[in-house]
């Protein structure tokens, strides 16, 4: 177990729940929010990081369209702010743990069928968003070759909240007829078991430096919400599929970014379990929190 778990951007999803599962294990945590500790600020992150602690990078500009808007911000949080979480870690003697993503990849596969992608594929991000982060992956592993870069896919808690679990479950209980997407796959991953993932990480015994961690197998977004109407008790054919044409955004998406364990496992980290398995535990976790008074998706 390492001396001190300091989490950057415990404001977020992941940080908060990595924040709050350390603690029930009666680790050392440091738990920074984004007020807390600037990434972007190098002399910010120094002061907060000694030798001996592991550090567990959750900040990140995660809205995918917002970064097309504000590429300049995109850029200092998810390349220059991992970039210095890294520096500070070489100079202290600290280790990192650096979260990425699935968009690092196009989804393009030549015209050959679509295989969940390995951790040494080649990425084609096609994104603000995924460049940059595929430039933090980089910058932190120019600056600390033996840091972890960890990517993982289409992140949800699933009890209320702006994920997309969380919002066809309002929809599910709501009564509401929704069309979801059909031609977007991916690897929905519930952040618990990420999380999971990462203590494991942080724990020693897992070789790095790229790592995936993601709920096994492979969804639409169609498919994920039927499966969450179906664990709900509610009729699946209120999912209605359609096309990404139907709801055009600003930013390009993969078409199919699900994400191989093989070689993580390989390296060492236990396998994530199936990702209807976690969606499933996910919802049961859910049912006890209220729905907000005005949903909305």
């Amino acid at each position: 177990m390492p001396q001190r778990l300091v989490i950057t951007g415990a404001g977020g999803m992941v940080g908060r729940i990595l924040a709050a599962q350390a603690g029930r294990q009666q680790r050392d945590v440091l738990a920074l929010s984004s007020a807390d500790c600037d990434i972007t600020d190098l002399s910010a992150v120094a002061r907060h990081v000694s030798g001996g602690d592991v550090v567990v990078n959750c900040a990140a500009v995660t809205d995918v369209d917002a970064a097309e808007a504000d590429p300049g911000r995109a850029h200092a949080v998810n390349a220059v702010g991992p970039g210095n979480l890294a520096t500070v870690c070489a100079r202290a003697g600290a280790g990192l743990i650096h979260i990425s993503t699935d968009y690092v990849f196009s989804g393009d596969f030549g015209g050959a069928p679509p295989h969940p992608y390995e951790i040494d594929d080649v990425p084609a991000p096609l994104s603000v968003y995924g460049r940059s982060k595929l430039a933090g992956e980089q910058a932190v592993l120019d600056a600390l070759p033996d840091a972890y870069v960890v990517r993982t896919a289409w992140v949800y808690e699933g009890a209320d909240g702006g994920d997309f679990v969380a919002a066809m479950r309002r929809k599910a209980l709501g009564g509401e007829t929704v069309d979801v997407v059909a031609d977007q796959t991916g690897s929905p991953t519930s952040a618990h078991d990420l999380v999971g993932a990462l203590l494991e990480i942080a724990d020693g015994g897992v070789r790095g430096p790229v790592l995936h961690a993601a709920n096994s197998g492979e969804a639409s977004r169609f498919d994920q919400a039927r499966a969450v109407f179906e664990t709900l008790g509610a009729d699946p054919e209120r999912v209605r599929p359609v096309g990404s044409d139907r709801f055009p955004r600003p930013a390009r998406r993969p078409v199919y970014s699900a994400l191989s364990g093989t070689g993580s496992a390989e390296r060492g980290l236990t396998a994530l379990r199936p990702w209807r398995d976690a969606l499933v535990a996910a919802i049961q976790r859910g049912r006890d929190v209220p729905l907000p008074s005005t949903p909305c998706a």
